[in-house]
């Protein structure tokens, strides 16, 4: 361990753990503000959840290449840098005054977060002594779940006595400190971990091929409701053309953006594929409870945002415990359980109904902020720990691509599959004409949605078991 190279650690913690709780705070808020944006630009659901797709799209697109960049340019560099650009897109989402121009400056907070996310991991690993990853993941995870339980909170509140744009406000006082903290106290030390790689080539070729993998991927998803319509066919079969074409080139280029040697390892893809399950699981609910709760019960607002702080009041608990047993045992069992425990919340969350209770609907959001806390501190680790610096910024930045590969996933099916069964069991209603009187219809679409979602998560659990 470099001590006599490294600021003292706690503050290198404290300015990642920022970063990341500004980001997960904004989600927090935006979730929570969703119906509220739907309504003030007379938007349907898919087109209000694309607010929440289009930034994490963007995060999914671009953290390959902050984790690259990260690698040669001085990951304190990329962090801070990415804090500024955060706090410039919130700026822009509190001045804007349409649609297009609200999806513009998520597009530069997308940016900023990628920034941070791809670097941010990276950092932790160089500060802090193999043996103490699990445990300082495990405080990272605690950071999240404060932005996550402070943002429904925030957002709830804001809503009850202002507009939605004023959401984007909360999270710049923070993060302009941070950046000037992080100026004298991380910028210096960390960018020694750049190891003179200005010289390699960069892999253009596979970077313009993965933007257009991953937007075409997305598009797809987007379509969903037209899966078996002739064009849709055409995009799946250039979708598998260019994925073929992708991993050609990835396996022929000196420094690939996404390196598939690294993918031979079993303890590595697994790690990757279960962390995208998790995500895709999480945010099937955290993109659909909101609707539940206003078109079901006609809660407030700030009403939503207290119940919604069920999920990640467990990770504040449960994350450092989660890390200070990976120390011990490592992520098999742990990351397992945790996707099994996450399914079961999701089988329970599938029978929710109109007469269910405030109590009831919070224990069983508890139980799923439980079961991704116990999941994702070790199933981080179990890479972070085991790849070479050189390779560091890269990895953090491929399990960061996998999580929000999940988010998107999760909250794109979620609307998409969610509106498919409404239009079934309704008869082909939309839920922008929702009433009281088909609430009925509504429970149903909840349910199957919810129940497939299960599924998927105990698809997890195999695929977790499978690492040694």
């Amino acid at each position: 361990m470099r001590d006599e190279h490294n600021p003292p650690r706690r503050m290198v913690l404290a300015l990642v753990m920022t970063g990341v709780f500004l980001s997960t705070m904004d989600s927090g808020m935006i979730n929570v503000a969703l119906p509220t944006i739907m309504r003030s630009f007379d938007l349907s659901l898919e087109y209000a959840a694309f607010v929440v797709t289009f930034y994490l799209l963007t995060i999914t697109i671009t953290l390959v290449f902050w984790g690259r960049l990260a690698d040669r340019l001085g990951r304190g560099n990329i962090y801070l840098a990415g804090m500024a650009t955060f706090t410039l897109g919130a700026l822009g989402c509190y001045l804007s005054s349409s649609y297009a121009v609200l999806l513009a400056s998520r597009f530069v907070q997308a940016l900023g977060a990628a920034m941070m996310m791809s670097s941010g991991p990276a950092i932790i690993k160089t500060v802090f002594p193999i043996d103490h990853l699990g445990r300082s993941l495990g405080l990272v995870g605690i950071a999240t779940a404060c932005g996550l339980l402070t943002g429904p909170l925030a957002g709830g509140l804001l809503l009850g006595v202002s507009s939605w744009r004023a959401i984007f406000l909360v999270t710049m006082p923070v993060s302009i400190l941070a950046v000037l903290l992080g100026r004298f106290f991380l910028l210096g030390q960390l960018n020694q971990a750049a190891r003179g790689g200005g010289a390699e080539k960069f892999d253009w070729r596979g970077s313009c091929c993965w933007v257009i993998m991953v937007v075409l991927g997305m598009v797809i998803f987007h379509r969903f409701d037209r899966f078996l319509n002739p064009a849709n066919i055409l995009l799946i079969v250039g979708f598998g053309a260019l994925f073929s074409l992708f991993l050609r080139i990835e396996k022929k280029a000196a420094n690939p953006i996404v390196p598939l040697i690294l993918f031979r390892q079993r303890y590595y893809w697994t790690a990757v594929l279960a962390a995208a399950i998790s995500f895709a699981v999480l945010f099937t609910v955290l993109a659909l409870i909101p609707f539940y709760l206003e078109y079901i019960f006609f809660y407030p607002v700030e009403r939503v945002g207290r119940l919604m702080m069920a999920v990640p009041a467990t990770l504040i608990v449960v994350s450092p415990c989660s890390g200070w047993l990976y120390d011990k045992i490592g992520a098999r069992y742990l990351a397992t359980g945790g996707l099994g425990l996450s399914g079961l919340a999701l089988v329970g969350l599938a029978w929710l109904s109109a007469e269910s209770s405030p109590a009831e609907i919070g224990v069983k959001l508890a139980l799923l902020g439980a079961g991704q806390a116990i999941f994702l501190s070790p199933n981080s680790a179990s890479v972070l720990s085991r790849v070479g610096e050189d390779k560091l910024g890269m990895s953090a930045g491929i399990l960061a691509t996998a999580r929000n590969l999940g988010m998107v996933a999760g909250a794109t099916l979620a609307a998409a599959l969610f509106s498919w069964w409404y239009g079934f069991f309704s008869g082909g209603a939309t839920l922008t004409s929702y009433s009281p009187a088909e609430s009925a219809y509504f429970i149903l679409a909840l349910r199957v949605t919810f129940t497939m979602a299960a599924g998927l998560s105990f698809l997890g659990c195999l695929v977790s078991f499978g690492r040694r």
